[in-house]
């Protein structure tokens, strides 16, 4: 799905925002329901969730770098994630996603597990909790089509609930000009602004000692890449074995250098000017316009 202006509906049920959610395209026949978990109880009323449909369960794992998820598939997803409540502890919210005109069959739903598997494996932005990987269900070339057309509306809605699980890490419009470098003493990193926070460059290089006032944030930071194996010590630094998003500028100079940092002067363009700089001089361009 290109990116285009869309309108999104979510309904409040209870009138929390902090609760369940129902969200969907205003022209497309797929709903998503947001549900924390201590109010799914709550939630078996809903009709849209006693439905075939494709499940996500999510949740964070605070020894790890990345964010937990499991994708499945039922007849009643209500009655499956029931199951989970009592037999999987790792998730905080489950969001399933049914038709709204009942048009899913088993086949549709075990199509759409399948693609929901890969592609979140092959984006890398959480630890998938799955132990296997579905089969590709044999369907017609043109219920295919329109599944994945489906999907491209499974994306948006799941990121707009906050879940970017299907979202390309690295912008695929990078040019060499927007590339961002950060370097210090042996490191030696690349990486972009993005929608979602910083994303670092696999094969980027960062510093293997910590400062003596790095801090335990910063500490803790670097455990959990090397304990993901997001970084991998190789010689006197250690190096980015994929791409990987930090929550901002600072988060990533600091992994990177080893010490505390302000990532909007530390990251620079090719020609040295800096976040700070660059975007202050748009913000300062757009208002003499």
């Amino acid at each position: 799905m290109t990116n285009r202006p869309q309108t999104i509906q979510i309904f409040l049920p209870d009138g929390n925002p902090g609760s369940i959610k129902i969200a969907d395209l205003t022209n497309r026949l797929i709903v998503a329901t947001l549900i924390p978990r201590n109010k799914l109880n709550e939630c078996g009323s809903r009709p849209e969730i006693h439905k075939y449909g494709v499940y996500f369960l999510f949740g964070i794992n605070e020894d790890k770098a990345k964010p937990i998820a499991y994708v499945g598939e039922t007849d009643d997803c209500f009655i499956r994630l029931k199951d989970h409540n009592r037999k999987k502890e790792f998730w905080n919210y489950a969001v399933a996603i049914t038709s709204k005109s009942d048009i899913f069959t088993k086949s549709h739903v075990k199509f759409l597990e399948y693609i929901s598997v890969k592609t979140a494996k092959e984006t890398g932005r959480y630890d998938l909790e799955n132990l296997t990987s579905p089969p590709k269900e044999h369907i017609s070339e043109s219920m295919e089509a329109d599944l994945l057309d489906n999907f491209e509306t499974i994306k948006v809605l799941l990121t707009t609930l906050g879940f970017p699980i299907f979202d390309e890490i690295r912008s695929n419009t990078s040019t060499a000009k927007e590339v961002l470098y950060c370097r210090g003493k042996e490191a030696i990193a690349q990486g972009e602004l993005s929608d979602s926070g910083f994303v670092v460059f696999k094969g980027s290089k960062a510093n293997a000692e910590l400062t003596k006032t790095a801090g335990t944030w910063i500490e803790g930071i670097r455990k959990k890449l090397i304990d993901s194996n997001i970084i991998s010590l190789q010689g006197n630094t250690y190096i980015f074995n994929e791409d990987y998003v930090f929550g901002s500028p600072s988060a990533a100079a600091a992994a990177v250098l080893g010490r505390r940092a302000n990532g909007w002067t530390e990251w620079k363009n090719s020609d040295g000017k800096s976040i700070d700089e660059i975007y202050r001089a748009e913000t300062l361009l757009t208002e003499e316009n």
